[in-house]
C-alpha cells in the first residue's frame, strides 16, 4: 500500500486532511487526492472541536468524486473528502457536549474538525465497540436493514440473494434474511470471502462470482428461483441473477459498484426491452433507494440490531487500516474488492 509522505504531521496543532485534487476518469488513482496540513481550528460559541479517531470508507464516495448529477452534491476540487467518522470531543463551547465525549460525525478525511452539534450522535463504548457505529450499527447496517425489510420484505421459506455478501451491507442483509426465516444465498469474490460468508455469517449457500461456471452454480443454489435480490454490484452478477427471478420478486437497488468507474456506453446488446418485459410479465418490483429515505426506522434499527448482535444472531468483520495517509490507497482497493469486511481507517 502506497503511503503519502508526511512532514511533521504529528504536531498536535496541525490538522492533517486529504482533499480531492482532481476528478477521476475511470478508476480513481492516488493522483486524484492531495494531503494537506492546516492549523487546528478553535471552536466558537456553540461549537465543539473534534479529534477524529476512525474514518469510514464506503463505495458511495466514488460518486462524490464525480461532478455528474446525483442524489447528493459532489465534493468540490480542493475540498476535504467526505465520510462518516467516530470522533472525540477535545474542546466544547456547546452545552450538549463535554470534552471526552465520543460521537458519530460526518467530518470527512481529516484529523480534526469543528461541529455545531448538528448531525452528531453520542456513542457509548460500553454498549458496543465504537467502530460499529461506522458499520453494522451505522450507515451500512441501517442500509441493509431498511432496504431489505422495506423493499425486499423477505418471507419465511423465500430465497434471498445478495451480491457483495462479504461486505458490511451484504453480510448484514443475509443475516437479517435468516432471522426472518428466509434462505440466504450470498455472492462474493474469491474463496476466502466465500468462506467468511458461509462460515462466519451463516449463509445457506455462497457462490464465487469469479468462477467460470458462476451462472450455473447460482442456478443450482437457487432451485426454487429468487424471491428477493439485494443489488450491490450490477454487471455480470445481475446478468446471472435476472433469469432466476420469480414472479413478484423484489429487488432493492442499493449500489452498482461494478459500474462506478465506467466512462462510456455499456458494452453488449441492449437488454432494456427484455428487462422491461419481465418487469411486466413477472410483476417485478425494482426500487433504488438511499438509506436516508427511511430515517423514521432508525430507533427500531438501533434497538433490534443491538439485540441481534448481543444474541449472536448478527456478526460482523472489520478491516482496519492504520493512518489517514493510507486512506486513498485503501479506498482504491475497496473499489477493486481488496478489503475484507467493513473498511475503516484508524486515525488516532
Amino acid at each position: 500500500m502506497q503511503a503519502y509522505p508526511l512532514q511533521e504531521s504529528t504536531l498536535p496543532d496541525r490538522n492533517l486532511r486529504i482533499v480531492l485534487a482532481s476528478r477521476p476518469v475511470g478508476p480513481p488513482s492516488p493522483d486524484n487526492f492531495r494531503i494537506e496540513q492546516a492549523p487546528v481550528p478553535s471552536p466558537g460559541e456553540g461549537q465543539v472541536l473534534l479529534k477524529i479517531l476512525y474514518l469510514s470508507l464506503d463505495p458511495y464516495m466514488r460518486g462524490r468524486m464525480s461532478a455528474a448529477k446525483s442524489y447528493a452534491a459532489p465534493v468540490e476540487i480542493g475540498q476535504v473528502m467526505e465520510g462518516g467518522t467516530v470522533a472525540e470531543v477535545l474542546e466544547s463551547r456547546h452545552p450538549g457536549y463535554s470534552p471526552g465525549d465520543l460521537v458519530l460525525s460526518h467530518s470527512g478525511w481529516q484529523t480534526h474538525a469543528l461541529s455545531d452539534g448538528a448531525g452528531l450522535r453520542k456513542l457509548d463504548p460500553a454498549q458496543a465497540p465504537v467502530t460499529t457505529a461506522l458499520g453494522v450499527l451505522g450507515m451500512p447496517g441501517f442500509t441493509a436493514y431498511a432496504g431489505l425489510l422495506t423493499i425486499g420484505q423477505p418471507k419465511p421459506g423465500e430465497t434471498v440473494v445478495v451480491a457483495a455478501a462479504s461486505g458490511p451491507v451484504g453480510a448484514t442483509v443475509g443475516q437479517i434474511a435468516k432471522i426472518k426465516g428466509a434462505r440466504a444465498v450470498g455472492i462474493a469474490g474469491g474463496p476466502e470471502k466465500c468462506a467468511l460468508v458461509r462460515d462466519a455469517f451463516g449463509f445457506d449457500a455462497v457462490i464465487d462470482h469469479r468462477s467460470p461456471t458462476f451462472a450455473e452454480e447460482l442456478r443450482a443454489a437457487c432451485p426454487d428461483g429468487i424471491d428477493v435480490y439485494f443489488e450491490n454490484v450490477g454487471g455480470k452478477v445481475w446478468e446471472a441473477v435476472f433469469p432466476l427471478l420469480n414472479p413478484f420478486a423484489r429487488i432493492p437497488v442499493c449500489g452498482l459498484i461494478a459500474q462506478y468507474n465506467a466512462t462510456g456506453p455499456f458494452e453488449g446488446p441492449d437488454r432494456l426491452p427484455v428487462l422491461m418485459r419481465d418487469v411486466l410479465t413477472k410483476s417485478l418490483t425494482i426500487r433504488g433507494f438511499i438509506q436516508r429515505e427511511f430515517q423514521a426506522q432508525r430507533p427500531a434499527f438501533y434497538r433490534e440490531m443491538a439485540q441481534w448482535i448481543a444474541e449472536g444472531r448478527v456478526r460482523y468483520k472489520e478491516d482496519i487500516v492504520l493512518g489517514l495517509e493510507n486512506a486513498p490507497e485503501a479506498f482504491i482497493g475497496l473499489l477493486e474488492g481488496r478489503n475484507f469486511g467493513k473498511l475503516i481507517v484508524q486515525i488516532a
